[in-house]
């Protein structure tokens, strides 16, 4: 349990300070709230010693009592202020931190530790973990340090009158010491467990939900639920089974404190019995024994969720030592932009997709990219991006290793076009600025303009201030498309990567966009992969992927004079769209 706190401690990192200073604040609180009662103690037996004639009683003593009782209460609500005011935010300002701090680490990973690692694991992470800890944390230490903190004070005064009754006191917060310490190791054993089922339903539920298109136009709700059902039901019996094994422990818990609150008035009395304990502090110790367990009696709760944040941190810690793909990357300002690849080999796993690829895209070029479904070609310019690293083989931008580059330094020089179009639920022109967050507004409405979607963005309600749904669901997929190509034209990187970046744009507007790729990119190394001919038949030179190699390489006319897959390929979609290259 402490060891629990102490890791916290360490969680806090900047704000143990502020902590340190809420536990002194605390501990002079608890003196305090102690004082009004030894004060009325002491009062009470000069009261009774001049009522038998032992001494005589100061008019002034019940008004000075009085003041001095205010004077401690005010002092109580002063410390208990400030250590609320030092301790209470912290969990809020720490896991945003945290948040912001896994966000950059999550940025930095390769895109194969989300294909390793499940999206709920991860969301889980982010979410309901680090809410536990936001919410808990701080609660939980101050119930465990502020509470022993109490009853080491009201262990101290009844020390000062009558040790024997403190000495009983104490040996039931021993007792209830080892139990508390026998729930912090059954939470131990069942936190993973239950964190387990909780990533597991958080898994399900995503999948869940983002299959709903799929459940609906195929009419099986009850095939696809199951999965759900099963994670809620399985969550469910983990945590009853978690619960029921506290059950010992905590009874334990609270029988030692009972029994000690027993054991602290009897001993009390039997000391004032023989004389050796006055009237008044029997009667401070009887009323100190309601109150003195009260803080620690709560801690069986926090002993449990203690051992549940431990959970929690080592799943964060695990997050944070994950290898950045950068790790050892510098900042590199290249001083040209061809893009290269040399023998490169790569796989998903097991299953190899690129085998000995090498091309060079030279600077100012148009390099096209196509194949078959499933050839390696996004594999491709997903290793130019440095998305994945490669196996084997060196892949380089303007003559550095891409693993040279930190992510960011390197990313600065490329934009991406996607096939499927991520916009951000903000608004257009926040969406079409996000790589060239210093952009003005003239220069995105000219980046629109070229994109071609100006002026369905000028008829949306609020123009380029209209706010964005989840995923962009308010626009068709041509228009999502046609905003992704503006950001891109707008960041204005010299190399581009073009992803099917006509896919979903109509024909009519196809040429148009292809116009303004054409002029906006000039100068620029660009690699595209499509299926659409006039998006490549102009290309510098076209690579022919076929089962993760390159096949054939030339311009259209060469690859047409020589037949094979790619001449093959273009009589394919001129039979299909019924339109002839000439």
């Amino acid at each position: 349990m402490f060891h629990s706190v102490g890791r916290i401690l360490q969680w806090a990192k900047g704000y143990r300070k502020r902590m340190i200073l809420g536990f002194v604040c605390s501990f002079f609180a608890t003196w305090c709230t102690a004082g009004p009662v030894m004060l009325a103690a002491w009062a009470l037996g000069r009261m009774i010693g001049n009522a038998w004639g032992e001494n005589g009683l100061p008019a002034s003593l019940p008004w000075q009592c009085l003041g001095g009782i205010v004077v401690l209460i005010l002092l109580r609500f002063f410390f208990t202020y400030w250590k609320n005011r030092l301790q209470e935010s912290i969990g809020t300002e720490r896991a945003a931190e945290q948040r912001m701090e896994l966000g950059d680490v999550l940025k930095r990973v390769s895109l194969g530790y989300f294909a390793k690692n499940n999206l709920g694991d991860i969301l889980a992470a982010l979410t309901t973990e680090l809410s536990t800890l936001e919410l808990q944390s701080m609660k939980m230490v101050d119930a465990v340090v502020n509470g022993y903190i109490q009853v080491a004070v009201i262990l101290l005064c009844v020390a000062i009158f009558c040790p024997p009754a403190a000495l009983v006191a104490l040996i039931g917060v021993l007792v209830s010491a080892f139990a508390l310490r026998g729930i912090g190791r059954q939470s131990a054993r069942t936190a993973p467990v239950g964190h387990r089922a909780q990533e597991a339903l958080s898994g399900a539920a995503i999948e869940y939900i983002h299959g709903l298109p799929v459940v609906k136009s195929f009419g099986q709700d009850g095939v696809s639920v199951q999965r759900f059902r099963d994670a809620c039901r399985d969550n469910k019996a983990i945590r009853i089974k978690n619960e029921f094994g506290f059950v010992p422990w905590n009874c334990l818990h609270l029988f030692a404190l009972r029994a000690a609150s027993v054991g602290l008035v009897l001993t009390a009395g039997q000391q004032a019995l023989v004389g050796a304990l006055q009237l008044p502090y029997f009667l401070m110790i009887a009323l100190f024994s309601f109150t003195i367990f009260g803080s620690v009696e709560a801690i069986n709760d926090a002993a449990h969720i203690l051992s549940v944040t431990d959970s929690v941190l080592d799943r964060l810690e695990e997050l944070e030592r994950t290898d950045f793909i950068d790790k050892d990357g510098r900042e590199i300002i290249p001083e040209r932009f061809d893009v290269a690849l040399s023998h490169v080999s790569f796989g998903y796993g097991k299953r190899e997709v690129l085998h000995d690829v090498t091309f060079t895209a030279p600077q100012g070029t148009t390099t096209a990219i196509v194949g078959p479904s499933g050839s390696g070609k996004s594999t491709i310019c997903n290793l130019a991006a440095r998305f994945y690293d490669a196996d084997s083989g060196t892949v380089s931008v303007g003559g550095h290793d891409v693993r040279k580059f930190t992510c960011e330094s390197l990313l600065r020089n490329i934009s991406m076009v996607f096939q499927n179009v991520y916009l951000f639920q903000d608004s257009v022109e926040n969406n079409i600025k996000f790589g060239c967050p210093e952009a003005t507004h003239e220069q995105v409405a000219a980046a629109a303009k070229a994109a071609c979607c100006h002026d369905f963005i000028m008829a949306l309600p609020e123009g380029y201030d209209t706010v964005i749904g989840e995923v962009g669901p308010t626009f068709s997929g041509g228009e999502k498309q046609r905003i992704s190509i503006a950001r891109a034209i707008l960041k204005d990187a010299p190399i581009v990567i073009l992803d099917e970046a006509t896919a979903s744009v109509d024909p009519e507007n196809e040429h148009l966009i292809q116009q303004a790729l054409t002029a906006l990119t000039r100068g620029k190394t660009i690699l595209t992969i499509a299926h659409r001919l006039a998006t490549i038949q102009h290309a510098d030179q076209i690579l022919v992927v076929d089962d993760g190699r390159i096949v054939q390489r030339g311009t259209h006319e060469e690859l047409m004079a020589q037949g094979g897959l790619y001449r093959r390929f273009i009589e394919i979609r001129e039979q299909a769209e019924g339109w002839r290259i000439s």
